[in-house]
């Protein structure tokens, strides 16, 4: 009886690993769907972004959710950003500001606003 339980729970917990990488793969399939519809001129128009989808697949999922957003709107604060995400604005700009170190996203401060943006072929 006992062992029969340890093996349940054994199979219990695989299933759930295996429910937890079908989350995150769905997940992923969202933003390749999303990226998907953008409109095909958007994309010729810019064929140096630095935010392609095999880059954002391989971004982690906090910094993933940010990245789109921005390629969403494509100049935003991060108070904008956090309305879209429902996150806190001081955690999108962190988010952002990871963005930018990381060479994905450009900033630019305008008065006491700082937009970011995706710096794309001839954009400056």
């Amino acid at each position: 009886m006992y062992k029969q339980e340890g093996i349940r729970k054994k199979h219990l917990a695989t299933l759930e690993k295996i429910k937890e990488n079908l989350e995150k793969l769905n997940e992923k399939i969202d933003v390749l769907i999303e990226l998907r519809k953008v409109n095909e001129k958007e994309l010729q128009k810019f064929p140096d972004s630095s935010l392609d989808v095999i880059t954002l697949l391989n971004l982690p999922d906090h910094l993933r959710k940010t990245a789109v957003a921005i390629c969403r709107n494509g100049r935003a604060t991060a108070e904008e950003i956090a309305d879209q995400t429902n996150r806190a604005r001081a955690m999108e700009s962190s988010y952002l500001n990871q963005l930018v170190i990381m060479g994905y996203l450009k900033k630019q401060r305008k008065g006491k606003k700082t937009c970011f943006y995706v710096e794309r072929g001839n954009e400056s």
